[in-house]
């Protein structure tokens, strides 16, 4: 009989599910619904929200289509991993319906309710108890609700994050995690528990946190009427949950200090794993609990992260033909212009605040257009560039608090499956790039084996993933992508003098 794992990813775009065989380590089906992406209600400037009942939705529809097709039989899973959109904030109430939408991790409407915790609490305080400045994150956006929606804060239950959202109309359960508490700015690194502090501040009642378990456990099983929604076998256990970037760093086996992740999808992402709690003074990068991290074994992840990546790609797509442009032609048509893209410079910050600019919010600008020079191909190479570059400016910012970035490792998806994207990517940072068959919704996969004593060791667990592509920069380039990134440094800090 087949051991299989049931790994859901639930973005921001769409609900992902992977069937992975635990003994080849290879997924034999995956599926993600819907098939277009989709929307983020941004019913305000500045905000950005989804509805969780889709979520649940599009969770239901990927889980039946890959069990069909693989046609699962009885007793043959034996674990589900969740990873899902960090920062997100749901509320229930005691009967366990939502109050109000997801307000998710784009939404910049509590920057400065985190900007005034970040004064009252002190900066000593954040910085070395919460690694952070509590910016626009989950616990802020909480305290949005308490201030802005006093009559609905009242009916509040339970709060949790995307992920515990699935997790608890799997089970009925209502538990988080650690990683989840610490992504949340819920967590004090020192006292090694849920911060009083940022409770007492925020006015929030410590009885709406759930439970945290072990992001590899048992966390609750499948009951009849989820069953019956998504067609997995009522008491199939939940074994694994973390965010995307934590677990997207898992799924290419970055465990130990000195390893980095990237990914390039809605948002893009650096993120690397040390075993001191390293921090940014100014908090533009975050620190976080990583999947593996224990009492006895600390394990800190950081996170760099670009809201305006990937869509700004889909919105360039949508703007210059949407289904009869391929994102391939796109990438073919890029290629034709020469690199700098003849001085055209696009700054991709447009979607929310940006946290490497210390939560400001100074939108998308495309500046240089010469209107008898470019066309198409320069404004998607300039794209390209601009979100290369935007992750190369928070590179320097970790590599300046001691990180050594050397070897990055990231998915064959997204932005990466552009030839371009990787070129620029590598001789920009310097770096070698491992490009791996993977995604979110495998990693969660192997992750739910890990919980579910499937696999006995971290290393068991990626056995059949499989390295694709080593992308190694090239010294006659070196010099030329320093200058498109010199060039494009400095429009933004023209940009950020404006603001």
């Amino acid at each position: 009989m087949r051991k299989l794992l049931l790994g859901i990813d639930i973005g921001s775009s769409s609900m992902k599910a992977s069937l992975l065989d635990s003994e080849s380590g290879k997924s034999i089906c995956s599926k993600a619904f819907p098939e277009k992406e989709m929307i983020i209600n941004s019913p305000e400037k500045g905000w950005a929200e989804q509805d969780p009942v889709i979520w649940w939705k599009y969770v239901k529809q990927a889980s039946k289509f890959v069990l069909s097709q693989a046609e699962v039989k009885s007793g043959e899973l034996k674990g589900i991993g969740i990873a899902y959109q960090m920062h997100g904030l749901v509320v229930v109430d005691k009967n366990k319906n939502v109050l109000r939408p997801s307000i998710i991790w784009c939404d910049s409407r509590s920057v400065e309710i985190g900007e005034k915790a970040f004064s009252d609490l002190g900066e000593e305080y954040c910085l070395s108890h919460l690694l952070n400045s509590p910016g626009n994150f989950t616990a802020s956006k909480l305290r949005w609700v308490i201030e802005n929606q006093p009559e609905l804060a009242a009916k509040i239950y339970k709060i949790m994050l995307p992920g515990d959202y699935i997790a608890m109309m799997l089970t009925g359960e209502i538990l988080t995690s650690e990683t989840g508490l610490s992504e949340g700015v819920f967590w004090d690194f020192k006292e090694n528990g849920i911060s009083n502090k940022i409770l007492k501040n925020y006015q929030i009642d410590e009885s709406w946190i759930p439970k945290a378990v072990p992001s590899f456990s048992i966390q609750g099983e499948v009951t009849a009427s989820a069953s019956e929604a998504t067609g997995i076998e009522v008491g199939v256990p939940i074994t694994y949950r973390a965010g995307d970037q934590p677990n997207n760093a898992f799924s290419l086996q970055v465990l130990k200090p000195g390893e980095l992740a990237t990914t390039a999808g809605t948002s893009g992402t650096v993120y690397g794993v040390c075993d001191t709690p390293l921090y940014d003074p100014k908090s533009r990068v975050n620190t976080f609990v990583h999947v593996n991290h224990t009492k006895e074994k600390p394990s800190y992840g950081v996170l760099l992260c670009v809201n305006g990546t990937g869509i700004l790609n889909s919105w360039l797509n949508k703007l210059l033909g949407g289904h009869k442009l391929e994102y391939s032609e796109m990438n073919m048509l890029a290629s034709q212009a020469p690199i700098g893209s003849d001085g055209l410079v696009f700054i991709p910050f447009g979607n929310g605040a940006e946290r490497i600019l210390q939560n400001q919010n100074i939108g998308s600008h495309l500046l240089g257009l010469d209107l008898l020079t470019h066309n198409k191909n320069h404004v998607i190479r300039a794209a390209q560039e601009g979100i290369v570059s935007a992750l190369t400016y928070g590179f320097r910012i970790m590599q300046d608090m001691g990180m050594n970035i050397k070897t990055v490792k990231a998915g064959h998806a997204n932005m990466f499956l552009s030839p371009l994207f990787r070129k620029t990517f590598v001789n920009m940072n310097n770096v070698v790039l491992e490009l791996y068959d993977t995604d979110g919704a495998q990693g969660a996969a192997r992750g739910a084996g890990i919980g579910a004593g499937i696999y006995s060791t971290e290393n068991e667990a990626f056995h059949g993933l499989e390295l694709l592509e080593t992308v190694e920069p090239n010294d006659n380039f070196l010099d030329v992508y320093q200058e498109v990134y010199q060039n494009w440094k400095n429009k933004l800090e023209s940009i950020k003098n404006l603001n």
